[in-house]
């Protein structure tokens, strides 16, 4: 979000894990669409609201929850995405090495 409103090139990339359908919208083009249809306007505004509440959560519990609570988090939130994608990309979304997170996934099955 921050390259495509400030214009400058981004310091991160998505790597699709699945099959995906991308919809490419340069700046200008989105600004002829709200121009062209006021009611995107509400759109885009709500999605850069929910896009910022989810940055800032996951800032405060990189800073603030361990590792093994990030995972259980993400346990609960994506359930059936554990069996879908490879566990570096789960550690890497986590802020953690895959060594980690195996070990946590080690002591995770033995406390069961």
């Amino acid at each position: 979000m921050n390259s495509f409103l400030s214009g400058t090139p981004s310091t991160q990339y998505i790597d699709a894990l699945q099959d995906s359908d991308v919809l490419i919208l340069t700046h200008d083009a989105r600004d002829v669409m709200l121009d062209a249809v006021p009611k995107m306007e509400k759109f885009f505004r709500l999605l850069a609201e929910k896009k910022y509440i989810a940055s800032r959560d996951r800032i405060r519990t990189s800073l603030s929850e361990s590792a093994e609570d990030r995972y259980l988090s993400f346990l609960q939130l994506y359930p059936l995405l554990v069996q879908q994608i490879p566990q570096h990309n789960i550690a890497s979304y986590l802020g953690i090495t895959p060594q980690s997170l195996s070990r946590i996934r080690k002591e995770l099955s033995l406390k069961r």
